[in-house]
């Protein structure tokens, strides 16, 4: 099992759902980058569960910072964090039955029976709290060299927001709310994920994350591209099942003539009239913001009778799912993506610029 992300600025991922802790450490990161604890808490805020469109499931992510900050500052060595797991009810996963959609069986063959497959061990999205924690530090980081992440509920339903106009300012906006969507569409998705609720049911949609201020020529082309990066670390998501950059699978639609982005000369720098390629060309930034879209499944634990299988009496059965699920992931997915980007982009900055860059 590996579990690092990362080539310069690595994360590496570690605890399951239902044991005493969950963490990750960061390494590789500068000395002397502050680290802004309230900063940490605001974004595991955004994650938390805090509406009856979440899992019932709330924990305070009590994080402990353990090693790598002294006296407020990175140090330069490994920054590990670790969570503690506080309210778990680990009977909600007693028997051996295989949830539809969900790791459980490939988790039983690969690991030979012997992962711990409470509340989905260590495949459960629980694990995405240290990722925003040690994120917050990397987000913080970059805010502070002119580089904006985030991230915005594009579709979901029939409801869809607006598209990023200027990141920086959208940020601020989507900062302030429960609902993370630039327009005011709020109390309609709030809609849409209550009445699959009602159903016993969940229901997916479309995440945006924009970057603002990156610089030319962040990335490799073929095998280190920066969308390829981009799209490892969001796959490691498990709700993730589709992602676009730009215009993505419109560009099927269209001629060149439609699709391409003309340059020009505007205040003194190279830009593009338009941004159909989302900001990236032969696998590098172009200077341009960095727009992709993810596809995020319905919640797989849903409450509605599926058919499954008894692991251990080897049968046919019937299965409503136990435990407390999300109706939605799509909300507090948000917070993990913005902070997941960071740290790759943390890491291809370093890459191009060197270890001190972050400082």
């Amino acid at each position: 099992m590996k579990n690092v992300l990362g080539s310069s600025v690595t994360l590496t991922l570690f605890g399951e759902s239902h044991q005493e802790y969950i963490g990750a450490v960061l390494d590789g990161l500068s000395a002397g980058i502050k680290v802004d604890e309230e900063f940490i808490k605001h974004m595991l805020a955004k994650r938390r569960p805090s509406s009856l469109t979440d899992t019932a499931r709330k924990e305070e992510d009590n994080f402990k910072i353990i090693s790598g900050v002294f006296n407020g500052y990175t140090t330069g060595s490994p920054l590990t964090i670790i969570i503690p797991n506080e309210n778990v009810r680990s009977s909600d996963y007693d028997e051996k039955v295989i949830r539809p959609s969900h790791a459980d069986y490939v988790s039983e063959v690969k690991y030979h029976g012997f992962a711990d497959y409470r509340g989905g061990g260590h495949f459960s999205g629980r694990l995405t709290a240290p990722i925003v924690a040690l994120g917050a530090i990397c987000l913080k980081a970059l805010n502070d060299k002119g580089i904006f992440i985030g991230s915005h509920i594009l579709k979901c339903g029939a409801v869809e927001d607006v598209h990023f106009g200027d990141i920086e300012k959208d940020v601020k906006v989507l900062d302030n709310k429960v609902i993370p969507v630039i327009s005011k569409v709020e109390s309609d998705i709030e809609k849409e994920i209550l009445k699959a609720k009602e159903n016993l049911d969940s229901i997916g949609g479309v995440i945006q994350v924009g970057i603002k201020g990156l610089p030319v020529g962040v990335g490799s082309p073929w095998f280190s591209s920066l969308e390829g990066v981009l799209a490892n670390a969001m796959f490691s998501i498990g709700g993730v099942k589709g992602i676009e950059f730009g215009k993505g699978f419109d560009f099927a639609k269209g001629y060149g003539s439609d699709n391409n982005d003309a340059f020009e000369i505007k205040g003194g720098k190279v830009v593009t009239k338009t941004n159909n390629n989302g900001g990236i060309n032969g696998g590098i930034s172009n200077g341009m913001p960095i727009i992709f879209n993810l596809a995020v499944k319905p919640t797989p634990s849903i409450a509605k009778e599926q058919d499954s299988v008894d692991l251990e009496k080897q049968e046919n059965v019937k299965v409503s799912v136990k435990g407390r699920h999300d109706p939605a992931i799509i909300r507090r997915i948000n917070a993990v993506t913005t902070c997941l980007t960071a740290i790759v982009i943390c890491d291809e900055l370093t890459k191009k610029f060197g270890e001190d860059y972050l400082k």
